[in-house]
């Protein structure tokens, strides 16, 4: 037993070494070293289109085509429903909240947006011309679709 716990320790202390000694390992730090600060990365810049973005899988939340920034959502006030409440969007002209955000979580309708779906950017999100942190390999679902039948969406 005593052996067993030797070659545990003797194979920790390598693996540590060897990961301590390898400066290749790929972070988000940059290869600055543990005990410095890196400089922080440039804020990125919101779009701010307007243009409603293509989905890319079924019932994903709509993005935000525009900035949001100094909007409040809170307990208080919703800044996005003065453009996208039922009785907005005709002077707005901004898409109406999805019905399913006035029934409640037994799928009872209510007269206004369900306080579960009141705070908008828990699942929509405004788009920026950020770099990828890590390596993305999402294929969207046309495409998925196009492989399985061996053919191109656009010959349907």
């Amino acid at each position: 037993m005593t052996r067993t716990y030797v070659f545990i320790a003797a194979l920790i202390t390598a693996l540590t070494g060897a990961a301590i000694a390898q400066d290749s390992v790929a972070t988000l730090r940059s290869g600055v070293p543990l005990d410095q600060h890196p400089a922080p990365p440039q804020i990125a810049t919101v779009k701010d289109t307007d243009l409603r973005q293509v989905r890319n899988y079924p019932e994903q939340p709509p993005l935000i085509p525009h900035k949001i920034d100094g909007y409040q959502i809170d307990i208080n006030a919703n800044k996005c429903l003065q453009c996208h409440s039922r009785t907005a969007i005709e002077i707005s002209q901004a898409p109406m909240v999805s019905i399913t955000h006035f029934m409640n979580r037994d799928n009872q309708f209510l007269a206004s947006v369900t306080p579960r779906r009141y705070f908008c950017t828990q699942c929509h999100v405004p788009q920026s011309d950020a770099a990828d942190l890590v390596e993305n390999t999402f294929v969207d679902i046309d495409k998925v679709l196009e492989y399985v039948a061996g053919t191109k969406a656009e010959d349907h």
